[in-house]
């Protein structure tokens, strides 16, 4: 029996950038670090519903590549923000790359607002504010 969802697996090209991106900025928190025998390093960042597996190869990573929407694969991670304007504001003033500015979302039985970012290797970040029927 299904219990939740437990995590995702990504590569980054920089450890240390990638948990002040994700901790520092999106507000995950960093449960486990550590490097492995043959110098991957890996950590999990939960994000409240589920965790994110991020592992920095010791010789470092490749800038992501956009998914083409005729092509199988992961095109975004999405999270979930009480206020997408404030929280797009105050990664703005970080300097954070921005891919799409706040808008009403086209799904509004799901979402009211969402926005769009990239991190530091370049991966697609939604930032996601939920409509008045989906909250909590």
């Amino acid at each position: 029996m299904l219990k939740s969802f437990e995590h995702i697996g990504m590569t980054v090209s920089d450890m240390d950038r990638a948990i002040d991106f994700y901790c520092g900025l999106l507000g995950l928190s960093l449960v486990l670090r550590k490097t492995m025998a043959n110098g991957m390093q890996v950590a999990f960042l939960d994000a409240g519903g589920g965790m994110l597996e991020v592992f920095a190869p010791p010789g470092g990573a490749s800038r992501a590549v956009d998914v083409p929407e005729d092509t199988a694969g992961m095109r975004h991670l999405t999270f979930h923000f009480d206020n997408v304007d404030e929280t797009f504001g105050r990664l703005e003033q970080a300097g954070v790359e921005i891919k799409e500015r706040p808008r009403l979302a086209v799904h509004s039985e799901m979402l009211n607002k969402i926005a769009f970012i990239r991190d530091p290797d370049g991966i697609v970040v939604e930032l996601a504010e939920r409509s008045q029927s989906r909250q909590g």
